[in-house]
């Protein structure tokens, strides 16, 4: 999909997405000695904040189409920025017991340490490995296997950029063989629709003083919103009859800013607390951080789901 661990020099300065899937296998020692038959293609060749939902689309069935004909897992690279969207959505789209790997880099081919050979071999033997089956959709980045569920960007340079707050990695490859103690997934599968491309759900997070009115105009152009709350899931006081108003027109998540740990249900009670936003009809995001809760939300409303049926599928996949 490009990303920096298929990105080149520039003519204007900076790296740009330029090599291509089988350039990028060519490019990783000690594969041959797997005995694996690996199979290269190209989907898209494009810096990781310019993918979008057509595209993510367009990946799902790509992906589908390798398992129904034979293949044992598939790789995907991809840049860094959004790779925890693209692994989630692939986790709710592509169902079935073939493990799905996304992997990235954090240095580019061209720079000292370039970690992106090393990634790719170690997510190629988690895709191959019989105890990924079952697992879902799984980021691999420095030799750790995060499930798509909990796995987030927690740096911008760091090579040990990624993490699973509150859970931690699902394995670690070590000396090339995965050690893996997985979950198994979810029972959860949605259509990778092309409606997905055509609708609009916002972000919005709060932040100490908002009065709301950033999610009023938002709550008028958006098909749904994911609100990231302070904390456990509260809101300022002032700002509760916004967020009543706007719930009472789309579907409204309510999930955490914080980047760790689940909202909570009952433990507040004044005006802006969780029990008070969950009571106007806010839907609970569990564990899901709100970028990944905008992702299935968007799924959600691509398959013509209500309200009911949202607030079940938030709280089966938390």
């Amino acid at each position: 999909m490009g990303g920096t661990i298929a990105m080149v020099p520039g003519g204007r300065g900076g790296v740009v997405p330029a090599l291509d899937a089988g350039e990028l296998i060519a490019a990783v020692p000690g594969l041959a000695g797997l005995g694996l038959e690996i199979t290269a293609r190209g989907l898209r060749s494009l810096p990781s904040p310019s993918i979008g939902f057509g595209d993510l689309v367009a990946l799902a069935d790509a992906v589908k189409a390798e398992i129904a004909g034979g293949a044992r897992g598939v790789v995907v690279t991809h840049g860094t920025d959004t790779i925890e969207e693209t692994a989630i959505f692939l986790d709710l789209t592509v169902p079935g017991p073939a493990p799905v790997v996304v992997t990235g880099a954090m240095r580019a081919p061209t720079s000292a340490g370039a970690d992106g050979p090393a990634n790719l071999y170690a997510a190629i033997r988690v895709a191959a490995a019989e105890e990924a089956r079952g697992l879902g959709a799984l980021v691999v980045m420095s030799d750790e296997v995060h499930g798509a569920r909990f796995v987030r960007k927690g740096h911008t340079s760091s090579m040990a950029a990624f993490v699973s707050p509150g859970f931690g990695p699902l394995g670690l490859v070590v000396e090339g063989e995965p050690r893996l103690r997985g979950t198994p997934r979810v029972p959860m599968s949605l259509a990778a629709s092309d409606k997905v491309a055509g609708l609009r759900v916002g972000l919005i997070t709060v932040a100490l003083g908002d009065d709301g009115e950033i999610l009023r105009r938002a709550g008028e152009v958006c098909d749904g919103i994911v609100l990231a709350g302070l904390g456990a899931g509260h809101v300022p006081a002032d700002m509760v009859p916004v967020v009543a108003e706007v719930a009472g027109r789309v579907p409204v998540v309510l999930a955490s800013r914080t980047g760790s740990g689940s909202v909570l249900r009952q433990t507040y009670g004044y005006p802006g607390s969780e029990r008070d936003l969950l009571d106007r009809g806010l839907v609970h995001a569990g564990f899901l951080d709100p970028a990944k809760a905008r992702v299935l939300l968007l799924l959600l409303l691509a398959d013509g789901a209500d309200k009911e049926r949202i607030t079940a599928a938030f709280e089966h996949y938390r």
